[in-house]
């Protein structure tokens, strides 16, 4: 082992760590202690970054999949010059700190994207090598590379177990995404006990048989044999897969076991103190070696930053409209053709996935860089991208073959988004948002522009039965907070639920479309309306009744509304295309809409879980609380109670009853 003692600067980005763990009394030490050199290793010899300009576009990008290290990166941003002051390190894992327990983004300067469930950083790094390669493709000009930067990530023993990381590690591979490097901290262990006694497979052989370029560091002390085998990775034509052996909890008494992995050190941090030879109070770094970070960091990241400053003035002046178009790029700003969409609303019954993937490609043919397909599924989901497949053939092709990768596809779109520049796409039936969850999840936390378009959406799938029947689905994604989920009525929702999520840039949007055809409702101002999240579609001034409905449910409930007119029931039709944006409105626009003193009445095929907000006590609520059944879709939405026949005695019913009482 490499003789790492007397390194101050090294040793300063332990201590600060290990220190904050135990201020904090919470953290995870472990990989702090053994994971510094590689970390050493990136930011002092191998990334291109500059703290002073952290977002720099052609910035090489940093994740900690291993997000339980987060101790570990923010000893390192706080030395490289970051906005993490030592104050900062001192309120680790406190509330209001910008230092939490795992890195979140837009929380922490310098952090690209939020970890912490073990994967997601791995798939999300797969993301952005895909966005850089695709980038670069479109707009370096010869001589002219303003798009040419790396992606790494270093993942933990728990990262590969994760199932998502296997879909990424196999996409990545066969994409041959060459300025991807992943770095493992391969110290044996993990928090119940050591890693063979969960998992024994040759992460080589396995990242070979991807396509993966693969290296092994034996000493995770060997700083300059971790630098060279990134240098060797940089060279390489796949995507590189650099294990490097350390030892967890370095220095510590039970160094080498998992029991300092999760727990702070204690007292044992003397010892620890005296292993690296540590003569300074908690917090306190020699100024030595924060003279060493400025020069070694800042000023060589200052360098490179104007260089690319200079390149981009030159990119300017030779490509002015390929300059625009990429600035309109970086700054997220999409097209939305309404005109086109407009005039080509077939004004008949379709499907809203016909609908959505007309719109769909509208939209793309005016946003060159809106990316992404669906998971095995464009057939039937009708989302696939432009300009052929993106693959090492056609890096501009704008359709990904995401293969049948639900998790994978999401979490790499996220990738995509945080790395900027890219509007990602993401498609597949509904009920299997079951496997995309988790990554929508991070999406909405962490505040991305992603889409997410989700078709098969009711038990009126049909025959595939009730494997492939959404149920729990929409009242599953409705509580994600920062989740924007439109269930859209008919073509001109669908259109206005397009243009929303391609104005909201601070939450993931999810449209919701049908198998099932639909008819096309009479609006006033569609996208005011569906922007409220709910709006009246059919006002009657003396309605006892307001029929509340969703998707391919609103026109039923517009026919089950002129039935009961006719038996002398005046009925209101509201249209509620997404929850998440009615809660937005002032509560006397939800009275007008809701009418309180009528009878309120959900009609949702999906649970009826989350509608008596709306209905009240006393309303009513239309739905499916049980799984479907297989047979065709027009018989088991008749079946369940979805003909207006049924909504009609319901309601009937219920009037009744309010009479008697």
């Amino acid at each position: 082992m490499k003789n790492n003692k007397q390194n101050e600067n090294l040793n300063a980005v332990r201590m600060l760590g290990i220190q904050a763990v135990n201020q904090a009394n919470s953290g995870h030490p472990g990989i702090v202690l053994g994971a510094a050199p590689i970390m050493y290793s990136l930011f002092t010899e191998n990334m291109n970054l500059y703290p002073k300009q952290p977002k720099w576009f052609n910035r090489d990008r940093f994740i900690l999949s291993a997000g339980h290290g987060s101790a570990l990166l923010y000893s390192m941003l706080h030395l490289a010059g970051f906005k993490i002051s030592i104050e900062d390190l001192k309120q680790f894992r406190q509330w209001g700190s910008i230092t939490p327990g795992h890195p979140e983004l837009g929380l922490t300067d310098g952090v690209e994207v939020t970890t912490g469930p073990l994967g997601q950083g791995l798939a999300m790094g797969v993301g952005m090598a895909m966005a850089e390669a695709f980038l670069a493709a479109k707009f370096n000009k010869p001589k002219l590379d303003v798009i040419n930067h790396h992606t790494f990530v270093l993942v933990g023993d728990g990262d590969l177990q994760e199932g998502v990381s296997q879909e990424v590690i196999s996409f990545a591979g066969m994409q041959q995404l060459h300025k991807l490097i992943v770095i493992h901290d391969s110290n044996a262990v993990q928090l119940d006990d050591m890693v063979v006694k969960a998992n024994r497979e040759n992460m080589h052989a396995r990242f070979k048989a991807a396509g993966w370029n693969t290296i092994l560091i034996k000493d995770g002390e060997d700083v300059v044999a971790i630098s060279k085998a990134i240098e060797k990775a940089k060279k390489a034509t796949t995507p590189t897969y650099i294990e490097v052996k350390t030892i967890i909890g370095l220095g510590a008494s039970k160094q080498g076991t998992s029991a300092v992995h999760g727990a702070p050190l204690g007292k044992d941090l003397v010892k620890v103190e005296e292993y690296f030879n540590w003569k300074y109070k908690p917090f306190e770094v020699p100024q030595s070696t924060y003279d060493f970070y400025q020069t070694i960091v800042m000023e060589r990241g200052e360098k490179q930053f104007k260089e690319w400053e200079l390149l981009m003035n030159s990119y300017e002046t030779s490509y002015p409209n390929e300059y625009q178009e990429l600035l309109a790029a970086l700054e997220g700003k999409w097209n939305f053709p309404q005109k086109q969409i407009e005039q080509n609303n077939p004004n008949k019954k379709q499907a809203t996935r016909i609908s959505s993937g007309a719109i769909f490609e509208q939209i793309m043919s005016v946003n060159p860089t809106m990316f992404g397909g669906s998971a095995d599924l464009s057939s039937s989901t009708k989302i696939k991208g432009l300009d052929g497949d993106f693959d090492a053939k056609n890096r501009t092709g704008r359709n990904i073959m995401y293969g049948v990768r639900e998790f994978g596809m999401t979490a790499m779109n996220n990738g995509m988004a945080a790395h900027g520049g890219i509007l990602p796409v993401a498609s597949g039936f509904f009920v299997f948002a079951d496997y995309m969850k988790p990554a929508m999840r991070l999406a909405a936390l962490m505040q991305l522009q992603t889409l997410f378009v989700l078709t098969h959406d009711s038990v009126a799938v049909g025959e595939d039965g009730p494997t492939h029947q959404p149920i729990e689905q929409l009242a599953m994604l409705r509580t994600i907070p920062n989740h924007n989920l439109i269930r859209p009525a008919d073509y001109a929702e669908t259109m206005a639920a397009y243009q929303i999520a391609l104005e909201s840039k601070t939450n993931p949007t999810s449209i919701i479309a049908t198998r099932q055809d639909v008819t096309e409702q009479t609006h006033k101002n569609v996208y005011q309306q569906v922007s409220k999240g709910a709006y009246v579609l059919s006002e009657s001034k003396t309605a006892k009744v307001t029929l509340i409905a969703t998707g391919s449910e609103v026109g039923l409930a517009m026919e089950a509304a002129e039935v009961l007119k006719k038996k002398k029931i005046a009925t209101r039709v509201v249209s509620m295309p997404s929850m998440f944006l009615f809660e937005k409105q002032e509560q006397a626009y939800k009275q007008e809409v809701l009418k309180p003193a009528t009878l309120r009445v959900s009609i949702e095929m999906g649970t009826t879980y989350g509608w008596a907000k709306y209905v009240g006590e006393n309303g009513l609520s239309i739905g499916i609380d049980h799984f479907g059944e297989s047979a065709p879709g027009n018989i088991v939405a008749d079946k369940f109670g979805f003909n207006v026949n049924h909504v009609v005695e319901q309601v009937s019913q219920a009037i009744k009853e309010r009479k008697e009482h």
